[in-house]
């Protein structure tokens, strides 16, 4: 079965891209189409509640459609209690009858996929260049653009929304842990995101929260709990005085709480920017831990992007100022978190924890205040959208470069054009007054 060639008759059929009139069924008989329906996203016929008229007897049911006639049987439709209600069998090549579990024999009807969007479609599939679309978007009407990426953008955030919720379901509902974790997660900047996640995930917080007074204490309940602390991680030559006495200030904690640290080889340092390494990002969580930044009610208080600035403006102790690792010193420099990495942390974390916190309190203010932030702060730049820059769609804001990595992830990489508003205008030939011919 060719599965591109059923979703291209799926979407000629919803775009009802085919004749007003004239249409007959393989057994000769009249067939007007007065609604195709409402697709149907889960098990069961295609598209739901469709009417049709077939010899002029009024049919109102469900539609099921297939690349051949015969995939009714090869799918066992014909077994499933579930299809009985289906009115109207839509092909692309009629090969067989088709009956349902009661025997009843169904109208058929070949469906053609006009020769231009069929051409499209299959140039959108054979595409190499990234994005596969490129030669339409300058010929895609503005609002067309606007509304695509907005919609874009909410898929993001109900994304992510679902792995908040992964995380209140495993912490008990505990929303201040679950922001822990989450802006955890964003200070691996990718690389190590996955680390940061399961050390935040497994640091005892509330042993934390006893000495959260003491930096130096919460430094090394931080470095010892990501497995940094440990001699297998750092060579005799550069275990300085620094290291020796957060050593032995997790190795007394480690008594006091039993606690267990996380395998140091987790961390990723090859071809990583010195001011990317854990050693640094952790020295920074301390301090934003420490001045009780991390708190909740802080994130949720926050409105404009400066205020998300100022929360998660982090700098160092005076050892870190000087290393970016245990032992080996370096030019002293502050340190402190860049503008562009809380802009990351903006995207990534707050933003996204603020829109998931509204959906589960029904607070559509702050779901609308998580897109806001996003409409205000600045665009991320990576090959996703400096590719759609090249195209002629540059991002704008931070939900606009969102939306591009969305469309990216979930259509692009999936060769999902017919779910893609660029893809349909593409498919369509359509630019901003006039018919495109030549795209």
């Amino acid at each position: 079965m060719n599965t591109n060639m059923e979703k291209l008759l799926h979407y000629v059929w919803r775009h009802r891209m085919f004749p007003d009139s004239g249409l007959r069924t393989e057994e000769g008989e009249n067939l007007d189409i007065i609604d195709t329906g409402l697709p149907n996203m889960h098990a069961g016929p295609d598209f739901f509640n469709a009417k049709v008229k077939v010899g002029g007897q009024l049919w109102v049911g469900n539609v099921e459609l297939h690349e051949r006639a015969s995939d009714w049987y090869r799918h066992r439709h014909d077994t499933n209690a579930a299809y009985d209600n289906v009115v109207l069998h839509v092909c692309g090549t009629v090969d067989h009858e088709a009956r349902t579990l009661s025997g009843r024999l169904l109208p058929q009807v070949r469906l053609e996929v006009p020769t231009e969007v069929n051409r499209r479609y299959e140039e959108l599939l054979a595409e190499e260049t990234y994005p596969p679309c490129h030669r339409a978007i300058p010929h895609i009407d503005t609002l067309t653009a606007a509304s695509w990426l907005s919609a874009l953008t909410a898929e993001r955030l109900e994304e992510k929304t679902v792995r908040t919720n992964a995380w209140l379901e495993r912490t008990g509902g505990d929303w201040e842990r679950v922001f822990f974790i989450t802006l955890a997660r964003s200070f691996g900047f990718g690389v190590n995101a996955e680390a940061f996640e399961q050390w935040a995930a497994e640091l005892p917080l509330g042993a934390v929260a006893k000495h959260r007074d003491d930096r130096f204490q919460v430094e090394a309940f931080f470095l010892g709990g990501a497995g940094l602390l440990t001699d297998d991680m750092v060579a005799p030559e550069r275990r300085d005085n620094y290291f020796i006495r957060l050593q032995k200030e997790y190795t007394y904690l480690t008594h006091k709480f039993s606690l267990t640290p996380m395998a140091g080889t987790a961390w990723r340092f090859l071809r990583m920017r010195p001011q990317n390494f854990p050693h640094v990002r952790l020295a920074q969580l301390v301090d934003l831990y420490h001045s009780r930044r991390l708190d909740l009610s802080r994130l949720l208080e926050a409105r404009k992007p400066s205020d998300f600035h100022a929360l998660l403006s982090a700098s160092v102790t005076p050892y870190w100022e000087t290393h970016y690792c245990f032992g080996r010193e370096s030019q002293r420099k502050q340190k402190a978190l860049q503008a562009t990495s809380i802009d990351l942390l903006v995207i990534n974390a707050a933003a996204p924890l603020i829109f998931a916190y509204g959906r589960a309190h029904m607070d559509e203010a702050l779901c609308e205040r998580a897109f806001e932030l996003l409409e205000h702060t600045r665009a991320e730049k990576n090959f996703i959208t400096r590719s759609w820059e090249a195209a002629g769609l540059k991002a704008t804001s931070a939900a606009e470069s969102q939306a591009l990595i969305r469309l990216r992830h979930h259509y692009c990489d999936r060769k999902d054009c017919l779910r893609c508003r660029f893809g349909a205008a593409y498919l369509a030939g359509k630019r901003k007054n006039h018919q495109l011919s030549n795209i």
